[in-house]
């Protein structure tokens, strides 16, 4: 697993976090406990700050940065959506960010708060608590029931899981 420090910038990952081989963590990164960071992902803590909170799924080719001397705040049991693109942008607890998303510099999507497939969230939106936004630019459509707070329960503890299964269950198949 690439991990690098930069300029006096070390990531520090939690010994409960799996990061995918491939993906790539640079500089001032906090990955907390239980993360799952797939295939792909470029955490880019360079000259920015980066925290990503516990129960947290980073999914496949998502890359996360910050602007100089900024933060990207991702909370706990939050999942980024595969492809997706958060910069400087703050992401609180439970939020759900869809697939090839984008949410920029200085926006908030809050607790419960849903960012549709595709959608892109621009520099200093807030999606408030437990909405759902959808589009380009992103607007607000709906807000989000119990019953998708459940489902997406059930997802989470799906990935809430990754992390140990991927350490004891990740296999290298050798290729001929």
């Amino acid at each position: 697993m690439p991990v690098y420090e930069f300029e006096g910038r070390v990531p520090v990952i939690d010994k409960t976090a799996f990061v995918f081989p491939n993906a790539i963590i640079i500089g001032k990164v906090t990955i907390g406990k239980n993360v799952w960071v797939g295939p792909g992902a470029v955490l880019r803590g360079d000259y920015g700050e980066i925290s990503v909170g516990d129960y947290t799924a980073v999914e496949d080719n998502v890359v996360i940065h910050a602007r100089p001397g900024e933060e990207t705040s991702i909370g706990e049991h939050v999942t980024l959506g595969h492809l997706c693109v958060i910069h400087t942008g703050k992401i609180q607890n439970w939020a759900v960010i869809g697939m090839n998303s984008t949410v920029s510099d200085f926006s908030t999507v809050g607790e419960w708060a849903a960012v549709a497939e595709g959608a892109v969230v621009r520099s200093r939106t807030e999606i408030p608590p437990g909405a759902i936004a959808a589009g380009v630019p992103a607007k607000v459509i709906g807000t989000v029931s119990a019953e998708y707070r459940d489902l997406w329960t059930k997802y989470k503890e799906n990935y809430n899981t990754f992390s140990s299964r991927y350490k004891s269950n990740l296999i290298e198949v050798p290729t001929k």
